[in-house]
């Protein structure tokens, strides 16, 4: 389910439409945008609580952008201008479908978002208890991404017990399967912490001398995703087997569209996309 309501999430990061409106807020640049748009739900906070939150970003990167973006936008206003650039980009992939399609496919992720877990998950918290949506697309957003960051919530308590810092955690993804030129940018590590993030997964028995993934570190990455799956499944048992089944169905096409403008390099991590046939 996180591959098809991640997506609709993500257009928020991504699409023109939503850096847009971002822009005229006052929000200019992707970074002010993006720690604005998705701290705003804590209120005006300053760096610290967002660091620990968001886990995989170096604090001196976060730093720049908190608290100095409040003096640009509000939180108000930041959460006003991600709605409205998320469903601008939604409405741009949608148009095509059916209004009773996207009511169906808001209600039933609606419901599945109504019974997230919060407690010990911040970010989940906080998207779950902002207002309702007027429409189904603000709806259909705001659900996706209550159940994103419920989701991330219990990855990071996951990745909390491994033992690993931000840094070595996307170190290690960088010598199994992403790109080190890409994140670390990204994430804002310095070459000095990522050479010291590296050392101390060959201490740590999650890298090599020569700094290939060991089967422990394949093994107890392997239990983090076990662990965040564990986690994140309480509103997908209570929506039950068949409706959620159909919610998948809802938003296969709605997820496809929202797919393109996702770059093939991203720190999302979401995987290739499959069939619905392939996936059931």
């Amino acid at each position: 389910m996180w591959t098809h309501f991640e997506p609709v999430h993500a257009v928020t990061y991504f699409h023109p439409r939503a850096r847009a409106a971002y822009e005229a807020v006052g929000l200019r640049g992707y970074w002010r945008g993006y720690f604005a748009g998705r701290a705003a739900p804590l209120g005006a906070v300053d760096a610290p609580p967002v660091i620990a939150a968001f886990f995989s970003f170096a604090p001196p990167m976060v730093a720049r952008a908190l608290p100095a973006v409040w003096r640009l936008a509000t939180p108000q206003e930041a959460l006003r201008a991600r709605l409205t650039g998320a469903v601008q980009a939604l409405a741009e992939f949608t148009y095509e479908l059916p209004e009773a399609h996207l009511v169906e496919a808001a209600e039933l992720l609606e419901e599945a978002a109504g019974q997230v877990e919060t407690a010990g998950r911040v970010l989940g918290a906080v998207n779950a208890a902002l207002p309702r949506g007027e429409y189904p697309l603000a709806r259909l957003w705001q659900a996706a991404t209550t159940l994103r960051e419920h989701r991330g919530d219990g990855h990071v308590g996951a990745l909390v017990t491994t033992g690993l810092s931000p840094v070595e955690v996307i170190a290690w993804r960088c010598r199994v399967d992403q790109s080190r030129e890409f994140h670390q940018r990204a994430r804002g590590w310095t070459d000095q912490e990522w050479a010291a993030a590296e050392e101390g997964l060959v201490e740590k028995g999650w890298l090599t001398a020569d700094r290939a993934p060991t089967a422990h570190g394949t093994a107890t990455f392997r239990a983090v995703e076990e662990a965040t799956d564990r986690a994140a499944v309480g509103p997908w048992r209570a929506l039950g087997t068949e409706r959620t089944a159909r919610l998948r169905e809802l938003l296969e096409p709605i997820s496809t569209r929202c797919r393109t403008v996702i770059p093939p390099q991203s720190p999302i991590g979401l995987p290739a996309q499959r069939s619905a046939a392939a996936a059931g």
